[in-house]
């Protein structure tokens, strides 16, 4: 891996033969990698591990990948952390409680190693170019700082999960243009991932409950825009 930063990865899966061909895999491409036999635990490990990106199952014992996923996007610590289903589960609402929760990519196995490794990379290298982005914006109350993942109105800090983070982040920094459904999927959720259109709807949805209805504004038929006056 040519990156100088040493990424950290954490996967999570109830099969061993799936753990050890992840871990041979990431440690392959230079990541610093550990594993977990199930959801309670992947929280617990993620808390002092502070990965990076979470590969992560949905049908195990203890504790499924939705409710792991669901916990691990309330510590905020792992805002900015990536978070891709891996599972044998390929009914629609199973996607869509995943997008719904918090997660960035949503993958059916079999696990094809070389394209899964391909996928990775493609986040961490748009995560750089993010970073390399001017990384605060202050309209009047509202405070955004990227480095950091928070938002402050006045004094209060709001907890946005991280793809409710990068919505409001790129609207605010596109002041009064419009983007469609279609425009916010391919720039928070990248064009190779699919992403339901509703999952729009409901981010800005859980965006305006927590920061307020008078910053994102609904321009009926056409999408949403950063409202400035």
């Amino acid at each position: 891996m040519s990156n100088k930063q040493v990424y950290k990865v954490l996967a999570v899966d109830d099969d061993p033969d799936i753990l050890e061909l992840l871990q041979y895999n990431l440690k392959k491409e230079g990541y610093e990698v550990k594993t977990a036999p199930d959801g309670k635990k992947g929280v617990e490990l993620a808390k002092t591990f502070l990965p990076d990106l979470i590969l992560l199952d949905i049908m195990m014992p203890q504790q499924d990948g939705v409710e792991t996923c669901r916990q691990i996007r309330d510590i905020p610590e792992l805002h900015g952390t990536f978070i891709i289903f891996l599972t044998a589960r390929s009914e629609e609402y199973s996607e869509i409680a995943a997008f719904d929760i918090g997660a960035d990519d949503y993958i059916t196995k079999p696990i094809k190693p070389r394209a899964l490794m391909s996928r990775i990379g493609a986040f961490f290298r748009r995560d750089v170019k993010k970073k390399s982005d001017s990384s605060k914006i202050t309209i009047g109350d509202l405070a955004i700082d990227r480095t950091s993942y928070t938002v402050n109105i006045g004094e209060e800090q709001v907890t946005l999960p991280k793809k409710e983070f990068e919505l409001l982040y790129f609207l605010a920094q596109n002041p009064n243009k419009v983007f469609s459904r279609d425009d916010l999927l391919q720039n928070i959720w990248g064009t190779d991932v699919y992403v339901l259109a509703r999952t729009v709807d409901v981010h800005i949805r859980k965006v305006r409950e927590k920061i307020g209805e008078g910053y994102i504004t609904t321009v009926k038929g056409v999408g949403y825009k950063f409202e400035l006056a």
